[in-house]
């Protein structure tokens, strides 16, 4: 029956071309665009480079002092995640790094721009980045405050060139000369808590901001390491509990302390505000797109099919004059039409693919590679069931309510 349905639908995509190119192209262009927005997502969500050890890390993006009508959120600092977190109980160890900042420096003349990070010693132990060559600063470099750094391989390329080994030599960033004990592979800008292109010991910072700045709110992010995944969740308990115990910092401007200990996603997602979910607005807001990006698409469809169908009155007369039921009807139109929309889905997914590997080259986002995958391939693929479902039962229905005598004289 799948059989006839198939070569049935083949015969009626010949039939009428340009209804054929106009449903074929607005279905492959749809899902094209979604595949990328998925592999995006998935690449953000899905990637564990370089912290694999998400089951039982937490990260700190956020604190925030709210008041009745003022808020004052944004990232830790260095001595709120030192001085408290770091005496939770149940803490293996605390990688506490900066956010990335830029600067310049030049090679001959020429300006490169660079982003750097601060870390301490623990950020090393606890993430697990791809060293090309060398090694991270140990706990005595960054007591002794050293000038050393360990840089991307894209950075290292841009300021030396084709040179097969870097460490040992000195990179010069802000007027300050910094010796190379390491070259890692980098990761990209979305992982804004984890990426930079050189990485030093926090006890270099020029305005030693981590001695003198004791609030709150600074510019550090923060990961707990547990010791096991069921050891992570009583460490989210404690932090939790802790913020309830903090004392405000300005008892005239807030009442209490909001800040999470959460899992990757919701702290990448974090907006610091009680009362608004960072993870509630982003699949609101992919939904929303996605929602207006198919419902243009489907609404044509459905014109499409109805005029297909009204094309096709004679033969929908024919068929019940012989006794076929409007659920029969129903479904091979149905399954006509899922089949036109799988045929557009490989169209989209060549195009996607297509279009990631423009994307990819262009480099518009320096390390961030997006693949096709079988997670990013399955989403699409009930993009195309659900798009062919939508934009076929009522076309179905209506050609199912044609009256046999009216149908029989349309033609």
């Amino acid at each position: 029956m799948l059989k006839n349905y198939f070569k049935i639908a083949i015969a009626v995509l010949r039939r009428r071309k340009f209804f054929t190119f106009i449903s074929l192209f607005g279905i492959s262009f749809t899902l094209s665009i979604l595949l990328v927005l998925t592999a995006f997502i998935d690449k953000v969500v899905g990637d564990k480079y370089p912290d694999k050890k998400r089951d039982r890390s937490l990260y700190i993006s956020r604190i925030a002092q709210i008041g009745k009508n003022s808020t004052q959120s944004g990232p830790p600092s260095f001595y709120f995640l030192d001085h408290y977190v770091r005496s939770l109980k149940g803490l293996e160890a605390l990688g506490i790094s900066s956010g990335f900042n830029g600067t310049n420096t030049y090679v001959n003349n020429k300006k490169i721009a660079v982003n750097y990070k601060y870390t301490n010693a623990d950020y090393w132990d606890i993430l697990e980045y791809e060293f090309i060559e060398g090694k991270p600063f140990n706990r005595q470099q960054v007591a002794s405050a050293d000038k050393v750094t360990v840089i991307t391989e894209d950075i290292k390329k841009e300021y030396f060139g084709d040179v097969p080994s870097v460490v040992g030599k000195y990179f010069e960033a802000d007027n300050v000369k910094y010796k190379i004990i390491g070259v890692i592979k980098g990761v990209p800008v979305t992982s804004y808590m984890l990426y930079s292109d050189i990485y030093l010991p926090y006890t270099t910072e020029k305005d030693a901001d981590y001695k003198s700045n004791k609030s709150y709110g600074g510019g550090y992010y923060g990961i707990l390491l547990a010791k096991s995944p069921a050891d992570a969740d009583r460490l989210h308990n404690d932090y939790e509990q802790m913020i309830q115990r903090l004392p405000v910092e300005d008892k005239k401007s807030f009442d209490h302390v909001y800040s999470h200990a959460d899992t990757y996603i919701k702290a990448y997602v974090d907006t610091g505000n009680e009362k608004q979910s960072g993870t509630f607005i982003v699949i609101t807001t992919i939904s929303i797109f996605a929602f207006i990006l198919m419902l243009l698409p489907t609404l044509n469809l459905v014109n499409i099919n109805i005029t297909r169908i009204m094309e096709r009155s004679s033969e929908i007369g024919v068929r019940k004059a012989f006794g076929a039921s409007s659920k029969t009807l129903v479904y091979q139109f149905i399954v006509e039409n899922i089949i036109l929309t799988l045929l557009g889905g490989v169209i989209g997914v060549v195009l996607a693919f297509i279009a990631l590997q423009i994307l990819n080259s262009a480099n518009l986002i320096a390390n961030l590679q997006l693949t096709i995958n079988f997670t990013v391939l399955f989403i699409g693929m009930l993009v195309c069931l659900v798009f062919g479902l939508l934009s076929g039962v009522y076309p179905a229905w209506r050609m199912s309510k044609l009256n046999v005598v009216t149908a029989l004289k349309a033609q």
